[in-house]
């Protein structure tokens, strides 16, 4: 069965972000924001197994599934490579994910955050794309697919040898069209020549592009002064054909409001706002940043309990506003709740898990002197 577009929604809540209280899942802020998107026509939800240390699924399930008709939303998740050991984890594996989301199927699944290396041989290693499309054959998934971070030439080689893949999930923005690590334009290109659905994964870049600084942010301000910066992200992927939804990991019910506005009524991208775009887009990457998109797979695993995502946040607004005391601030409050950029161990765990491939040993070395060093 292959995937209706007309069905799908333009924005997708991603539950890799949720707002957190006292160190766990808010879940009452999330049951507000999970009603606030409901009311929308068309509901899917993006969560993975690894997704806030384990707990997305089973917020998923608290503030969802206990809550909801099944029939009245889409629920996608997916299986890790770097959680498989053995064959019978992939089984495992499932099976505790139905059990956290308390359901008896997945609308969408996928292989998660395929790349170049262990985690494509990993799933080639324990079938999981036969396995896949026997679980569809089960009924306990409807569509499946994979998320994607590699190169333009593995995603071929995929699609070529998969030809049953319904839908890819990947990183783009306006910002990554011309990344040449991320190489986002290229692997859209790919997939609209394959007539393959496409979801778009951190079309604000992880926040970035929601605050751009003073000036760029009056760019935006000045074409269109009532909408947020955000939104012009979030138009900017959903206007591109091809593709079937816009995932948006929303931390608040500010955002999920800011977001349900700009998708009630939707206007494409016009070319003068796209002219615009395109100017900020060559004024951004003429300042260095680092590519950090905060979606915390290095975090966990960290013996040092660094907080890499927010370290690298600091880093980028001091590359941007290097007088700007508040970022230091914001470093002092976080090094007293977690690890300092100097206590790095250059263990490389970080490294073997980030999907944008980061050198975060050096970059981290370059925080430590930045922010760590004696006053």
């Amino acid at each position: 069965m292959s995937v209706d577009l007309s069905k799908m929604p333009r924005l997708g809540f991603g539950l890799m972000r949720l707002p957190e209280k006292n160190g766990s899942i808010d879940l009452e802020q999330v049951n507000r924001m999970v009603d606030h998107y409901m009311k929308m026509e068309h509901r899917y939800f993006d969560t993975a197994y690894v997704y806030h240390g384990g707990k997305s699924e089973t917020a998923a399930r608290e503030a969802l599934v206990k809550r909801y008709p099944r029939d009245s939303f889409m629920l996608a998740t997916k299986l890790p490579a770097w959680e498989i050991r053995q064959e019978s984890d992939v089984e495992r594996i499932f099976s505790e994910q139905l059990e956290r989301c308390g359901v008896d199927y997945f609308d969408f699944y996928l292989l998660h955050s395929i790349e170049d290396g262990s985690n494509y041989d990993t799933y080639v290693k324990y079938d999981c794309f036969n396995w896949g499309m026997q679980k569809k054959e089960e009924g306990r998934i409807r569509h499946f697919g994979f998320s994607f971070h590699g190169s333009p030439e593995l995603l071929e080689e995929i699609l070529k040898a998969h030809p049953e893949i319904e839908f890819v999930q990947i990183q783009l923005n306006y910002l990554d069209r011309t990344n040449p690590v991320v190489r986002s334009e290229m692997l859209y290109n790919i997939l609209r020549e394959r007539n393959i659905p496409i979801i778009v994964m951190e079309p604000v870049r992880g926040g970035m592009l929601a605050d751009m600084g003073p000036e760029i942010n009056a760019k935006f301000k000045a074409e269109r002064p009532q909408e947020s910066v955000a939104s012009w992200a979030l138009r900017f992927a959903s206007s591109l054909p091809g593709v079937m939804t816009v995932l948006s990991g929303m931390s608040n019910e500010e955002q999920i409001l800011d977001n349900i506005r700009t998708f009630t009524d939707f206007e494409p991208i016009s070319e003068k706002e796209l002219a615009i775009i395109d100017e900020v887009t060559r004024e951004v990457i003429s300042i260095p940043q680092i590519g950090c998109t905060a979606c915390k797979y290095c975090t966990p695993g960290c013996p040092q309990s660094i907080s890499i995502p927010d370290v690298f946040r600091t880093i980028n607004t001091l590359r941007r506003y290097p007088d700007d005391w508040r970022s230091k601030n914001f470093y002092s409050g976080l090094t007293r709740r977690s690890g300092k950029a100097s206590d790095c161990i250059a263990c490389g765990q970080c490294e073997s898990v980030c999907p944008q491939h980061l050198p975060i040993i050096e970059l981290m070395k370059e925080a430590a002197g930045i922010l760590d060093m004696k006053k």
